[in-house]
C-alpha cells in the first residue's frame, strides 16, 4: 500500500499482518458496511486523512464479512474506529463523527511521530475531555471494569455500595483508556481509583462513599434509579409506536435496522425511535421484559408486535398498516 492511502483488508489474516507496524506506528482500523451511507461518508473522511498523515496506516474492514474479528473487538455498529499501536488497541472511535476521528488521529499520530513536542495543546483537548467525561452521567463513576466485570477489588466494593442503595449511574473503565486513566488523576487531583462524581463534581474513592453511607448521606448526595422495568414500561408507551433499534431514523447502525424502517416508512404511519446502543441497561433489560433476544424489536401502543421477520410477514398479508394504527 503507498503512503496516504486506505487499504481494505479482505481476511482476519490480512488484518492481524497490517496490525503489526514494526516502527510502532498508528494504525486506524475502521469497521464499515457497504450498505450504510454513513460509513461511505466516513471513508472519504479516512481518505483526506491518509493524505494528510502519511505515517499512519488506515485499513477499512468489512464487519459482516470477518465476523471473528468483529466480535473479538465487540463491533455491534457501524461504522466503528478502532486506534492500534504495536498491535494494541489504544482507542475507539463509535459512529459517524468525522471532527472526532480526525481529533483522535491527529492525537495519537502526534504522540508517536512528536514525543518531546509542546503537548499543551492536547494537555487542554484531554482536559475537555474529562469535563464531558464526568459530567456524561448525573452520577458517573470511574471504575476499573465494569459493573457487570468489576476488575478490582475496591471497584467491586462501590459498585456494590451503589447497587445496594439504587444509585441510578454511568460508569467509564479507566482500563480502556490510559490517557483518561493518568489524566484524570490529575485533573481531580486524587491519585486512585474508583472516582465517584455527582454533577461533575468529584465525591471521592471507596473510603469516603462508605464514609457517606455510614452517615446516611449517601442517599441525599446521589440520584435514585428509576427502577428499570418502570423506565422500560415508560419507553415502550412514549409515542403509539415505537421501535427499539441500532442507530436511528436518519442513520441505521445495522442492516435489520435499516430495514425494518424502510418499511415502516412505507406506510406513512408517525413512529418514534430508541438507539439501544446508547443505553446498554435499556438493550440488555428489554430482552428479558419482552422475552425477545433480538433487535430491532417494534410496539404499537405498549404491545411488542416482533421483529424484522414478523414485520415483513404482517407487511406482505396486508395487515402491517391498520396494527401501526391501532385498529387491529
Amino acid at each position: 500500500m503507498a503512503a496516504g492511502e486506505v487499504a481494505a483488508a479482505g481476511s482476519a489474516e490480512q488484518f492481524q499482518q497490517m496490525l503489526q507496524q514494526k516502527d510502532g506506528s498508528l494504525v486506524v482500523v475502521h469497521f464499515w458496511a457497504p450498505w450504510a451511507p454513513q460509513c461511505a461518508q466516513m471513508n472519504e473522511v479516512m481518505a483526506a486523512l491518509a493524505k494528510e498523515h502519511v505515517q499512519v496506516t488506515f485499513v477499512k474492514l468489512e464487519a459482516e464479512a470477518v465476523p471473528e474479528v468483529s466480535e473479538k473487538y465487540g463491533i455491534s455498529s457501524v461504522p466503528t474506529f478502532l486506534f492500534f499501536k504495536n498491535s494494541q488497541k489504544v482507542d475507539r472511535l463509535d459512529g459517524a463523527h468525522a471532527p472526532e476521528l480526525t481529533k483522535k488521529v491527529q492525537r495519537h499520530a502526534a504522540s508517536t511521530s512528536l514525543p518531546a513536542a509542546s503537548n499543551e495543546g492536547a494537555k487542554e483537548d484531554l482536559n475537555s475531555r474529562l469535563k464531558k467525561l464526568i459530567n456524561a452521567a448525573p452520577c458517573m463513576l470511574f471504575m476499573k471494569g465494569s459493573p457487570k466485570e468489576p476488575r478490582c477489588g475496591f471497584s467491586k466494593q462501590m459498585v456494590e455500595i451503589l447497587n445496594k442503595h439504587g444509585i441510578s449511574f454511568s460508569s467509564f473503565d479507566i482500563f480502556s483508556d490510559e490517557e483518561v486513566r493518568q489524566g484524570l488523576k490529575t485533573y481531580s487531583n486524587w491519585p486512585t481509583y474508583p472516582q465517584l462524581y455527582v454533577a461533575g463534581e468529584l465525591i471521592g474513592g471507596l473510603d469516603i462513599i462508605k464514609e457517606l453511607e455510614a452517615s446516611g448521606e449517601l442517599d441525599t448526595v446521589c440520584p435514585k434509579a428509576q427502577k428499570l422495568e418502570d423506565r422500560l414500561k415508560t419507553l415502550i408507551n412514549k409515542a403509539p409506536v415505537m421501535l427499539f433499534m441500532k442507530g436511528s431514523k436518519q442513520m441505521a447502525k445495522c442492516g435489520f435496522s435499516k430495514q425494518i424502517i424502510e418499511i415502516i416508512n412505507s406506510t406513512g404511519v408517525d413512529y418514534e425511535t430508541f438507539d439501544i446502543l446508547e443505553d446498554e441497561e435499556v438493550r440488555q433489560g428489554l430482552k428479558t421484559y419482552s422475552n425477545w433476544p433480538t433487535y430491532p424489536q417494534l410496539y404499537v401502543k405498549g404491545e411488542l408486535v416482533g421483529g424484522l421477520d414478523i414485520v415483513k410477514e404482517l407487511r406482505d398479508s396486508g395487515e402491517l398498516l391498520p396494527i401501526l394504527k391501532g385498529e387491529n
